[in-house]
Order: structure tokens, then C-alpha cells, then sequence
């Protein structure tokens, strides 16, 4: 059996050298929330002895469970609040003390040190804190940012005897008999567990991970803690109205089905089969037959974290354009099919040298309902069109306020809150932006905050933080609008399209600029069918649910060829009066202002329809005469016909019965001839 070691076990936490690697090669593995103990107290050993009633063989977060098991054990739980409590209030001391003596600059990187430590021991919901602050350039200090960024995939490893353990306990084998190759150390030590790297006797090289030991117990252990104080919050502070019980309970569910990684390995199966397919997304393979609970076998992937500029520039590959790639398919998985990547840390997220964004640690998904995504996306629209009334109406559709909730006071609060954050563009709007100012309404009327939200919110500003660190200026709202408008033009939901309807119509008028603008961002978009969206629209124009688009389309072509008309009209008439001399009171015709608008925006937007990639004109004309066959093209051009009818009718009424009427105007411009005025013989002189 051949073993061949290819990296040091575990990393030199405290190593500046680690910050320094331009190019490493990461292996596919999962990234969550880490908890490493070090069982040197009572409390600890205790810990690690705890009955095995919540490492079963299928994983389930059961939070009654867990509080049977919890309140047995008083003692316990009261040593792990003082082992969470007093190293948290000393570092707090000692940076306060460094601020009161002026030596914050002096000892920055000592507390930066200090609190990547003290967030390693306290464990996986700490850890995830630290990996989430780890992508915020705006928030934290750059050396902060460098140890905080060892949090990802450079944590403490555990003993290979209880990997190897682990392995011949769930493939059924001592590894060497299984994998041909595999590294003496693991090569990287993350939150769940540790990686090596290894070779099948097929030939593919592969990453496999291996669970930490008494992993269950300790994040059991610290949800029940936390469970409780959200509990204890809930029902004492006022100010919080969001469910934090059912918070933590979500939580809880996502990080007990992570350390069940036959489950991760079925989630990556699911996202390559939802998103595989987009351009330059990549996904790693599972291998089923070398995978149990707590051994992972997955294909290696050779990148670079997006956060590593310098690795990525060197290898000529553009880190603002994967972002981009990154938005795009966040896009789709919280909008489209609604299973999303809840934690995409730079130590997941990697650019592999062919220039693709590959995609690790399937272990933290979740799910957004469909009337949750549509729900969103009609926020995005009255958040674009500033319509806050029915964005006040969204969030009682999201769930963030009760359907009996007063909106009446919410409504203007909204308007003054989002008023001031969107400024001149909404493009210019970020995530964080949006949710801090939010949060300045929570205290004041009643929004909570729903658990699905909690995640989503997470996964986004993440993902900015990481987009922000590539390029300062980077907008994600900007690079998202483009599918949005896509899927309002091709969704045939019935409340998107209802949305479209708001969107563009206003008031009884139909409101062009919006349309130019929604084709112009949505040919943005890269797997916009713009072909398919003319389809779709004839289909949904004469469809039962397009009778008001009908409606005000009929309305606009009745003026447009009433106003031809009467343009043509004039322009003859006043031709033939010229040719036979009747030059008195002639006028050179009015030009019609309503036709001359309209025909602009048609023009743009056709132009608009011409510059978009896979427009043929042709299509159009194939789907031309089945149109003119449906009932309602008919019932159309009788409703054309009738209403230029009405409108010829009540102009020849106007110029001809009513054309002596004072202050009456004539339809092309021109006053009537006034009625002679009765003159009166002047008063005879008083003498």
C-alpha cells in the first residue's frame, strides 16, 4: 500500500507565512461552523462522555431531545456558559484597556490572534461569526481580516487514529485497503472535520473528510444553551419581536443535517443537477461507494479563494467577472429554484485555474418556499418603482409583519427610510444598506424576523462581503436587476405578472420608459431567450389574464390612428386648398405631439429588440397568423374599429353643431370662425 504524503497535517495557526501562499491547492470539502475543544477540563472530558443518545446513525435535530438530555445535567451546562462567558468579558477588558492607554495601533494583531483563538475554542456558532466577519472589508480591520480568514480552513486537527477509525467504521476497511493514495496528514483541518487528500485505485484524485470526534454533543450542547437564552429574550425583552426560538430551531436543523454528510453529498448532487449547468459554475463529483455519515469522498478541486487577488491576477483570470458569475447563480438558487448555498465563505467559493467559480461545502442548504421567491421579487420591484405601499404589503406576504398589522404608520416610514438610503439610483443600493436600514424600524413597529429570512440574509451579505473585498465599488442589487427583469418578462406566474402589470402601468397610462428599461436589463442576462419572451407575451396578451393589457393597448391604438388620421386628414386638406387658391385662413397643420412620443419609444424599443442577442424578426412573422384566427384578435378589431368610430363621430359633432361655441378648439389646431356679435345703436345723449 502506497502513501504518499503530500501536505503537513495541520497548519501553523499562528504562521504569518500561511497568509503569504499565493496558489494552494483546497480541497472540496465541506466549510461549516467548527468546534474544537481541547478536553483538558472536567467539563470537557465530561463532555466527551456524554451518552451517545445524539450520535445515532441518522442524525435529526430534535430540540426536546435535547433539552431532556440538557436539563439533567445542570452542572454541565452552567460550565460551558462560564467557559463561553469569562474569556469573552476578558478580551473585552483587554481591548477596552488598549483604547483607555492608546495602544490600540500596538497590539492590534495581538487581539486580532486573541479573538481568532477565542472564537476556534468556543465553537461552530462562533466560528461561523468569525467566517461571516471575515468577508467584511468594511466592517473589520485588515489584520483582523487575515486571522479571521484562518477561521475557513486552518483550524487545529485531531489525531489521524480517529480519522482512520472513522473510515474503517463506515466504508467497512482500514483506508489503506480502500484508497491507493492518501496523504499521512490531513491538508486541511476545517469546522466539521479534517481533510486528506487521496487517490482511488481508479486513478481520481479525491478529498476525503472526516467528522470530528463528539462533534454532535458539543453543538447540542451550545444550541441548547443558546436556545434558551433566545427563549429568555423572547419572553422579557420587548424590543425583540422576531422569533428567535424559531431562529435557533433553523439553525439548529441545518448544522445537524451538516454533520450527516451522506446528506451533503445528496445536496451537492442536487445543486449540480439545479445549477451545474450554468457557465462557468463547476461542482464536485460525490463518490458514493467511499461516503458514509462521517466520511466523505468527493473529487479534489484545484482553485484559489476569490479573496486571493494577487493568485488570481497571476493566473490571468478576472475575479470581478466570477463574481458576477457568483451573483448570477445566487440569483437563481433563491429566486428561480429556491435550494440555496447558506454559506458561501471565501473557503467555498474557489476560481479553478480553466477560469470556472467552483462551488464546496454542501452541507449548510436551505430552501426558500415559491411564495417566498416571488414574494422577494416583487419587493425588488416596488422597491425599484418606490411603490411603499405595496412594499409594506410584501413584507406581510414575507411574513415580517402580521396580516393584521396597521400599515397606515408604516407605509411613510418606509418611504422616509428608503427615500434617503436609495438616493439617486437604486443600483447604488447594497445588501448591508438595506438590512441596516431596516433594522432602524424594528424597534419601532412590529416586524420580526421570519427564520427562512435570517439564512437568506446571511448567504447575501456574504456573498458582498466577498464581492466587496474583489472590488470596493461592486453593487450586487445592479448586477441583479437584470434577472429580475428577465423573470418578470418570462414568469408566467400569475402574480409576477400581475407585478409586470404595476410595474408598467400607472394611473390608466402606459409607462414606456419602464418597458425600454426592463428589455434593455434583461438582455443583460445570460440566458435570456429573447424570442421566447415575444412568444410568451403574444400568448399572454391574448390569453383571459392579459384582458387589461388588451384593454389598454386597444386604447393606444385607437389614438395612435385616430391621430394618424387626423394628421393625414389636415395634411390633404390643406394640400388641395392650396392647389385651388383657397389660401384664406389657411394654416399650416399642427403636428401631433402624442403621436411623435409614442412613435419614439416604439422606435427605441425596437432597436432595443434588434441589439438583443437571438432576436429574429422571422419568428415573429411565423406566429403572426395564428394570431390573427384567436377570437380575441377579432374582438380587438372590432373594439379598434368602434372606438375610432366614437372618436370621428364626436368631432364631426364638435366641428359642425358646436362649431359656433365660444372658446371651442378644433381637433387640428385651428379656432372656429366666432359667431357675429350683436351690435347695439349707441345711447342717446343726456341732455
Amino acid at each position: 500500500m502506497n502513501l504518499k504524503t503530500v501536505s503537513p497535517a495541520s497548519y501553523p495557526i499562528d504562521s504569518k507565512a500561511e497568509l503569504d501562499k499565493s496558489v494552494v491547492e483546497v480541497p472540496a470539502e465541506p466549510i461549516a461552523v467548527e468546534y474544537e475543544l481541547n478536553p483538558t477540563s472536567e467539563l470537557e472530558s465530561a463532555l466527551s462522555e456524554t451518552p451517545p443518545v445524539l450520535e445515532t446513525a441518522a442524525l435529526r435535530y430534535d430540540p426536546v431531545a435535547i433539552e431532556a438530555q440538557y436539563r439533567k445535567a445542570p452542572l454541565q451546562v452552567l460550565g460551558r456558559l462560564l467557559g463561553i462567558a469569562l474569556p469573552s468579558i476578558y478580551f473585552v477588558i483587554q481591548l477596552w484597556w488598549d483604547g483607555v492607554r492608546g495602544r490600540n495601533p500596538k497590539n492590534e494583531r495581538q487581539r486580532a490572534i486573541q479573538l481568532r483563538k477565542l472564537l476556534t475554542n468556543l465553537g461552530p456558532a462562533y466560528i461561523k461569526v468569525g467566517q461571516a466577519l471575515s468577508t467584511r472589508p468594511d466592517l473589520v480591520p485588515p489584520v483582523y481580516l487575515e486571522e479571521l480568514s484562518l477561521l475557513q480552513d486552518q483550524l487545529p486537527a485531531f489525531p489521524n487514529e480517529i480519522a482512520y477509525q472513522f473510515i474503517e467504521e463506515e466504508l467497512g476497511a482500514h483506508p489503506h485497503e480502500i484508497y491507493a493514495e492518501l496523504t499521512s496528514e490531513p491538508v486541511a483541518a476545517a469546522s466539521l472535520g479534517q481533510v486528506y487528500k487521496g487517490k482511488l485505485k481508479t486513478g481520481e484524485t479525491v478529498a476525503v473528510k472526516v467528522q470530528r470526534p463528539g462533534l454532535a454533543q458539543r453543538i447540542a450542547l451550545d444550541i441548547y444553551i443558546l436556545r434558551r437564552i433566545a427563549k429568555w429574550a423572547k419572553k422579557n425583552i420587548k424590543q425583540v419581536r422576531s422569533d428567535l426560538v424559531a431562529i435557533m430551531d433553523e439553525f439548529g436543523t441545518r448544522i445537524f443535517e451538516e454533520m450527516d454528510y451522506n446528506h451533503e453529498g445528496r445536496n451537492a448532487e442536487r445543486f449540480m443537477k439545479l445549477y451545474g449547468h450554468l457557465q462557468n459554475i463547476y461542482v464536485p463529483r460525490i463518490y458514493w461507494e467511499y461516503t458514509g455519515r462521517r466520511v466523505l469522498t468527493m473529487e479534489w478541486i484545484r482553485g484559489t479563494k476569490l479573496t486571493n487577488m494577487e493568485a488570481i491576477q497571476a493566473q490571468n483570470i478576472d475575479a470581478k467577472y466570477l463574481i458576477e458569475v457568483g451573483v448570477q447563480c445566487s440569483l437563481r438558487q433563491l429566486l428561480e429554484h429556491g435550494f440555496f448555498h447558506a454559506d458561501p465563505h471565501p473557503g467555498n467559493l474557489l476560481a479553478t485555474p480553466e477560469g470556472k467559480l467552483a462551488y464546496l461545502d454542501f452541507g449548510m442548504m436551505s430552501e426558500v418556499k415559491p411564495y417566498q421567491r416571488y414574494g422577494l421579487i416583487e419587493a425588488v420591484v416596488h422597491l425599484v418603482n418606490r411603490d411603499f405601499s405595496g412594499l409594506a404589503h410584501d413584507y406581510v406576504k414575507l411574513e415580517f409583519l402580521t396580516p393584521d398589522t396597521d400599515l397606515a404608520p408604516i407605509i411613510p416610514a418606509l418611504t422616509n427610510v428608503f427615500n434617503n438610503a436609495l438616493g439617486a439610483s437604486v443600483a447604488e443600493l447594497n445588501f448591508k444598506s438595506i438590512t441596516d436600514q431596516l433594522s432602524a424600524l424594528m424597534y419601532e413597529y412590529p416586524f420580526r424576523v421570519p427564520a427562512y429570512y435570517a439564512l437568506i440574509i446571511r448567504s447575501l451579505v456574504t456573498l458582498e462581503g466577498i464581492a466587496i473585498n474583489v472590488d470596493p465599488n461592486f453593487k450586487v442589487l445592479s448586477k441583479a436587476y437584470p434577472y429580475v427583469a428577465k423573470r418578470l418578462l418570462t414568469d408566467p406566474s400569475p402574480r409576477l405578472r400581475a407585478s409586470l402589470k404595476d410595474l408598467l402601468i400607472k394611473d390608466g397610462n402606459f409607462r414606456w420608459n419602464r418597458l425600454e428599461n426592463l428589455l434593455r436589463n434583461a438582455a443583460n442576462s445570460d440566458d435570456y431567450d429573447l424570442n421566447k419572451v415575444l412568444t410568451q407575451t403574444l400568448e399572454f396578451l391574448f390569453s383571459d389574464r392579459g384582458t387589461f393589457i388588451r384593454e389598454q393597448l386597444i386604447e393606444e391604438i385607437v389614438k395612435a390612428v385616430d391621430s394618424v388620421g387626423r394628421r393625414t386628414f389636415d395634411n390633404v386638406t390643406y394640400s388641395l386648398r392650396r392647389r385651388v387658391g383657397w389660401e384664406q385662413d389657411l394654416k399650416t397643420p399642427a403636428k401631433t405631439v402624442e403621436v411623435s412620443h409614442n412613435t419614439e419609444h416604439i422606435k427605441r424599443i425596437w432597436q432595443i429588440l434588434q441589439d438583443t442577442p437571438g432576436f429574429d424578426p422571422l419568428q415573429l412573422v411565423s406566429v403572426i397568423p395564428p394570431l390573427l384566427a384567436k377570437p380575441e384578435t377579432q374582438q380587438m378589431g372590432q373594439k379598434i374599429a368602434g372606438g375610432l368610430a366614437q372618436r370621428v363621430i364626436a368631432r364631426l359633432i364638435r366641428e359642425t353643431l358646436l362649431q359656433n361655441a365660444p372658446g371651442e378648439e378644433i381637433s387640428n389646431g385651428r379656432k372656429p370662425t366666432p359667431a357675429p356679435k350683436l351690435v347695439l345703436p349707441p345711447a342717446a345723449a343726456i341732455h
